[in-house]
Formats: structure tokens, C-alpha cells, sequence
């Protein structure tokens, strides 16, 4: 099949771009080197769209909520990764949970099936000298493209730690010591009867030792090229989080507040108080056979993973699916590099997608890949590009990515209402709902006004 377009890398970026295109009627290839007897240092399967960290794509709230927000604004534009995130998912509160072999399973199957896909498994060892291109090779870039990218934006690269949490079988969860409960009582429709989480209470004493445990356990040791690499706040090793103060994890990841204990009751509280700390897991397939430790991203070394969460209450003979690691993530510094579609600035024809552009987060990845699939499906068809509203959360995004951040100190980013452009009229508490009223509505005019969405 003739090529319209050359797509590299079949993370989540990748195949929604492809999706995107093939949808409106071009020709992909879509390069993958997993599959082709190459292997990264955090994957586990060749399947396209694999989640290597969390299964969560966080919020699904799209009234109060940027990354809810965001889910909104790729469903209204078709997104392959939205749709698989629908078959594949998991209780998980208010959050959009998935199991990720089911979802890859579905990302696969649309691309393998769609007739303007070609998947081939290679690896892509030098950015092309022409043709149209769309990059979305991650934070795992192979070494060797890698260098190419260097050598084609003439910068350095950067680069942060991201982490990896383990998961548990259900079934080797003590539940007598345990309960399952959301947060103040959110929870999905899809939720058991008493919500979506698993939590271990900790007392006082239990969690002191823990934290001394975290702080005296074993660490995997740093390779030469991750001394002076920063982490990045939003999958910050749990040990990490440790050292910055005895109490820190109690206002992070393992938080009571609003969680019920049902094993510490007293006549003031019959339905339990809050425990001084708890430790949550999140269901992490359909079945509800895997559950990871939420937050619980680490780089201790396997046998102290091993002996330190086995003292977590509830988790004494936890069994391990797979346990936490750590890996570096590269990106590129976008606003130097990139202009505002993506493409490299010494050579247009070539876009970038993903993590890779500096953008942070399963969903934000997903959506700066759609967001280069049809400004690319734009420029194919001989179309003036218009810009998507800053308003919007796929708008303020790409503008941290292409220019609204300082290149000298670019970093990775989520979508926050932070990067949008301030509503200062708007009371603080009715802020967020306000950014989302604006930003749902400019996105449906946007749309209106001439982006075709497949229907």
C-alpha cells in the first residue's frame, strides 16, 4: 500500500495519530520496533497502545476536572484511545481506570483491521530525510533514533525518572484486615457495592515503620546517565516522597482522609475514623484478579519491595504480578524546536507526538497525538490549519508545549487550568466549572466551523 504518511512508534500518540488519519482517509504506515525482536526496558508485550505504568487515565469528570475535560474534547473528536478506554474499563471512583491487556487488545484490533493501516514492526534507527512524518516514539526512543533527534533539533537532550507501581493477585489480599471503599464515597456505576478501592489502614506505629523501612531499604543503584536526572513530581518514586519528611506520605498517596474505617469504630464514630494512614489499591483488570498499589511507583531493589509491603496490614502474603521499577523518560525542549503544529522547525515535515514532546500523562500524550494526526490530515489535504482554541484543554496544552513555557526551563506537564488563560471575573469556587462551560463550548464551535470528525 502507498504511503501517505509515516508514522513511528505505536504507544498511545502513535495510534491515535494513525487512527486519526486513517479515519479521514490516508495512508499510514505505522512503524513499531516492538515485535520485530527489539524490546524497551519498561514494556512487556508487543501490543500496541501497552500501558507501562498506571492503568488509571485519571479523572473522568469533565465539569470540574482539566484531564476529564480533556477526555471530553478527544471524544467529541473521535479518539481511537477514548473508545478502547470505554470497552477496557474498571471501576476506580471517579477516575477512568482500564485493564490494559484488553485495552491494548482494542487499540490493536481497530488499527490491524482498519484498511488504511499498514503495521509493520521495524525499528527506526534515523529520522526520515523526507516524506511526511509523525514521531511519537515515547520516553523509550531507541538509542540510536534517539541520537538522530539530537542531532536533527541540535539540542541536548533532557530527561526524568517515571516509575512503575506493583500490582497484586486479589486473592492473596488478607480482606479481613482490609476494606473496599472510595474516597468520601465516590465511586463508578460500575463500582462493587461498597466502592472501588482496597484499603489497609496503618496506625501510628505501622506507618513509622514503614516509612523507616522505605528510607533504610535497598535501592536499585543509578546508572552513569541517571545521576543528574531530575524526577518528575507526577510519578515521583514513592521512597522519594519518603525522604522529603515523616509526614509527607500521609498527605499524599497514603492519605485517610475521608476513608472510613470500618475496624476502629467507637461510639462517636460508629461508622469507623479515619485511619492515620491507608495504603489504596486500584483494580487493574476487568476480571478484578489484579489490583496495583496506588502511588506506589518505587525503584527499591525486588526482595525489599518484597519484605516492606508485606508488612502493610492486609497484604502479609501478598503476591506480586509484577513488582515496581523505574525508567528514564526523554523529551524534547518543544518550544525551542517545534512550531505551533508540531512540526521541527529544520525540517517541517517532520512532527512530533506524544511524551516525547514534553507532555506528561497517558491522556495528554494520547491527545497531542491526535492533535498531530489531523493538523497532518489538515496539511495532506491541502487545508488552511486553524488554530484550536487556547481555551480548550487540547488548546492549552499544545500552547506549554509549542511556546507558552520558557524553553531555558521546559518541563513535562500535565493539563491544569493553570495553563489556561485566566477567568479572573469568575469566583474562585465556580473557577473550574467555568473554565469547562468555556472551554466545551469553544471546542463544539471550533469544530463546527470546518475540522471534519469521521463520523
Amino acid at each position: 500500500m502507498a504511503q501517505d504518511i509515516h508514522i513511528i512508534g505505536g504507544g498511545l500518540a502513535g495510534s491515535e495519530a494513525a487512527w486519526q488519519l486513517a479515519q479521514r482517509g490516508f495512508k499510514v504506515r505505522l512503524s513499531e520496533m516492538r515485535g520485530s525482536g527489539e524490546m524497551t526496558p519498561a514494556h512487556q508485550t508487543d501490543g500496541l497502545a501497552e500501558l507501562v505504568c498506571s492503568n488509571s487515565f485519571r479523572s473522568d469528570d469533565d465539569t470540574k476536572n482539566a484531564v476529564g475535560l480533556l477526555h471530553h474534547e478527544m471524544r467529541m473528536l473521535d479518539s481511537l484511545i477514548m473508545r478502547a478506554g470505554g470497552v477496557a474499563q474498571v471501576p476506580a471512583g471517579s477516575a477512568m481506570a482500564v485493564d490494559r491487556d484488553v485495552f491494548s487488545a482494542e487499540v490493536q484490533k481497530a488499527l490491524e483491521e482498519h484498511p488504511n493501516v499498514t503495521i509493520v514492526r521495524e525499528r527506526v534507527d534515523a529520522l526520515p530525510t523526507s516524506g511526511m512524518t509523525i514521531v511519537a516514539t515515547g520516553p523509550l526512543t531507541a538509542q540510536s533514533l534517539a541520537q538522530s533527534i539530537v542531532q536533527a533539533t541540535g539540542e541536548e537532550r533532557l530527561a526524568f525518572f517515571d516509575a512503575i507501581a506493583p500490582i497484586v493477585h486479589r486473592d492473596s489480599i488478607d480482606m479481613s484486615k482490609c476494606w473496599i471503599q472510595s474516597r468520601w464515597n465516590k465511586r463508578t456505576e460500575a463500582s462493587n457495592e461498597d466502592g472501588d478501592y482496597i484499603n489497609c489502614p496503618m496506625t501510628k506505629e505501622q506507618y513509622l515503620a514503614f516509612h523507616k523501612g522505605l528510607m533504610e531499604g535497598e535501592k536499585g543503584e543509578f546508572k552513569e546517565w541517571e545521576k543528574d536526572t531530575p524526577y518528575f513530581d507526577g510519578c515521583m518514586p514513592i521512597e522519594v516522597m519518603a525522604e522529603r519528611g515523616v509526614e509527607t506520605l500521609r498527605y499524599g498517596p497514603m492519605k485517610g482522609v475521608g476513608l472510613d474505617n470500618p475496624y476502629d469504630t467507637t461510639e462517636e464514630h460508629p461508622q469507623g475514623r479515619w485511619p492515620y494512614a491507608v495504603v489504596q489499591l486500584r483494580q487493574d483488570n476487568k476480571l478484578g484478579t489484579l489490583w496495583n498499589m496506588v502511588g506506589f511507583q518505587t525503584k527499591l531493589k525486588y526482595g525489599a519491595q518484597i519484605e516492606l509491603f508485606r508488612t502493610i496490614p492486609g497484604l502479609e502474603n501478598a503476591e506480586f504480578a509484577r513488582l515496581g521499577g523505574l525508567h528514564r523518560n526523554t523529551f524534547l525542549n518543544s518550544p525551542l524546536v517545534l512550531d505551533r503544529q508540531l512540526r521541527l522547525n529544520n525540517a517541517p515535515y517532520i512532527r512530533f507526538a506524544g511524551q516525547v514532546t514534553g507532555c506528561e500523562g497517558y491522556v495528554e500524550s494520547a491527545a497531542v497525538g491526535l492533535m498531530a494526526g489531523i493538523m497532518a490530515a489538515s496539511e495532506l489535504a491541502g487545508r488552511e490549519w486553524r488554530d484550536i482554541p487556547r481555551t480548550t484543554a487540547m488548546g492549552a496544552l499544545l500552547a506549554h508545549i509549542t511556546g507558552d513555557a520558557q524553553a531555558d526551563s521546559f518541563q513535562p506537564m500535565n493539563v491544569n487550568f493553570g495553563l489556561f488563560p485566566p477567568l479572573h471575573e469568575v469566583h474562585k469556587k465556580q473557577r473550574k466549572e467555568a473554565y469547562t462551560n468555556r472551554a466545551k463550548a469553544d471546542m463544539a464551535e471550533w469544530i463546527a466551523a470546518g475540522e471534519p470528525v469521521p463520523a
